[in-house]
């Protein structure tokens, strides 16, 4: 028996890295899944080896109809969408304020901001005719503080994602939806171990009380208790990941 067990649910770019460790620790627990990304090659190859509990379903996060067809083929597969995991994010370039053109900005904030916003939009009156749902909304430590790490439109769509959350929390709270961020810190995934060099990591793990990067699973673990029953009177809250990396005061960090 799973804490997941007779649950559907929908988890975006869920066909590698963070998304790919959800959906797993999802079917694990006893979900059924649909692996919705736009990488079609992984994220069939992820249905194919899960097997009938998942379902690979193509989507663009920045489309509403896109959005439409994959909570109708979730449907048509499962018979409905219990949980939405709004993981589908990109990071982009770490430069300053400045340095952040157009282009960059536009794309981070059709991913991140527009992409959670249409999808809580698409699973809603899915919920609410049910009456019950959860949806975890993948925000970042960056969401809540200063992070020399990430751009500055980066951050800006990690805090906004948190008052989305806030906002549907309150609204939708009296269908029994429930709706959480959750705040991941440093987390190892393919990209960031391709992306960072060995010092690098050691530099960023000195500065984590855990003195380590997470695995992406131990990030899916609060993901899939939010979306449990076991989570039931959890609404509107940010649930830190992050190893005790946001209790240190940066003021500390920029002496070093």
């Amino acid at each position: 028996m799973g804490i997941l067990d007779g649950k559907v649910a929908i988890i975006t770019g869920g066909a590698k890295g963070m998304g790919e460790a959800h959906v797993r620790k999802f079917v694990e627990e006893g979900a059924k899944v649909v692996v919705a990304d736009l990488d079609v090659a992984s994220g069939n190859k992820l249905a194919d080896e899960l097997g009938g509990d998942a379902l690979f379903v193509e989507l663009d996060v920045t489309d509403t109809s896109s959005w439409e067809a994959a909570v109708q083929q979730t449907k048509a597969a499962f018979g409905t969408v219990d949980v939405l995991v709004n993981n589908a994010g990109i990071a982009g370039p770490i430069v300053g304020l400045l340095e952040v053109g157009e282009d960059l900005y536009r794309s981070i904030m059709d991913v991140n901001l527009a992409g959670t916003f249409f999808g809580m939009q698409a699973v809603l009156p899915t919920m609410v005719e049910n009456g019950k749902g959860s949806i975890v909304n993948i925000s970042s430590l960056a969401g809540m503080r200063y992070d020399t790490t990430v751009n500055p439109a980066y951050s800006a769509s990690k805090f906004a994602i948190r008052g989305f959350t806030k906002q549907a929390a309150f609204e939708f709270g009296k269908h029994d939806i429930r709706v959480n961020a959750v705040m991941p810190g440093a987390i190892m995934t393919p990209l960031t171990r391709a992306s960072l060099s060995e010092e690098a990591i050691a530099s960023v793990s000195k500065h984590i009380p855990a003195k380590r990067f997470a695995d992406s699973s131990e990030v899916s673990e609060a993901v899939v208790f939010l979306a449990s029953d076991k989570a039931s009177y959890i609404n509107g809250v940010d649930l830190v990941v992050d190893g005790g990396k946001g209790a240190i005061n940066q003021d500390i960090l920029g002496a070093e």
